[in-house]
């Protein structure tokens, strides 16, 4: 990725926190993406104005609806990236798109386990194999259990892993990064604070992602380019 010039990038989950500001820092640079693919569920509903105010603005913004947990709506969000970009292809994947129930060892659901995990670990396989790479992390025990994330999360882990290998040959570099513990909906509560600004991390990923190379195809990294184990 020497030089971070990448042509056509697609951002999942980008209504709001980290994707949004990923999308908007991509856009903003002085070399920006030709284009950037922006999905989220519902792009007419309220909670996606942000992204629209940012389309708004920047003519190499698609917004694409996309449903992580259907695959129909992925077949027809890849289809729409496909006609877009005809036969020049995505770059990079930020495949970002998750949920948290929050939850404890005693109150976890199975109905929650399957929700989480169909978003956050099956809708990231689907989206990877109709388009093909990156993720991102998670949270202390202390401040919330959450349960069922936690489990996505190490199970994602292991699908990146597993994309590793099967994409190698393909020239795909498949990388797991954690932004860290951030001040977003998901990432904070009344009682807690989270430590990390969302513009701070992305800066942070943004300038970890030129950095790779082969020799960190299946990794763990945080948002300060250091290799987590797991």
């Amino acid at each position: 990725m020497a030089g971070f010039n990448v042509r056509n990038v697609l951002v999942t989950g980008a209504n709001r926190g980290i994707s949004l500001e990923l999308a908007k820092q991509l856009l903003e640079k002085s070399n920006p993406p030709e284009w950037v693919f922006a999905t989220c569920r519902d792009p007419e509903g309220e909670q996606a104005q942000q992204l629209k105010n940012l389309a708004s603005r920047h003519p190499n913004l698609v917004i694409i609806a996309l449903e992580a947990t259907d695959p129909t709506s992925i077949k027809v969000a890849a289809t729409r990236v496909e006609e877009h970009l005809k036969s020049s292809g995505l770059n990079l994947l930020i495949n970002n798109a998750g949920i948290v129930r929050p939850s404890t060892l005693e109150s976890e659901t199975p109905e929650d386990m399957s929700l989480v995990y169909a978003t956050n670990v099956t809708g990231h396989l689907l989206v990877s194999q109709l388009t093909r790479g990156c993720s991102f992390l998670p949270i202390t025990w202390e401040f919330v259990q959450v349960v069922s994330y936690r489990c996505s999360k190490a199970a994602l882990n292991m699908l990146t892993k597993c994309q590793s290998l099967g994409y190698e040959g393909d020239g795909i570099l498949s990388i797991t990064v954690n932004p860290g513990w951030l001040q977003t909906d998901m990432g904070s509560s009344a009682s807690h604070q989270a430590p990390l600004m969302v513009d701070v991390s992305v800066q942070g990923i943004l300038n970890v992602l030129p950095t790779l190379s082969k020799k960190d195809n299946g990794a763990f990294v945080n948002w300060e380019g250091k290799i987590l184990p797991w």
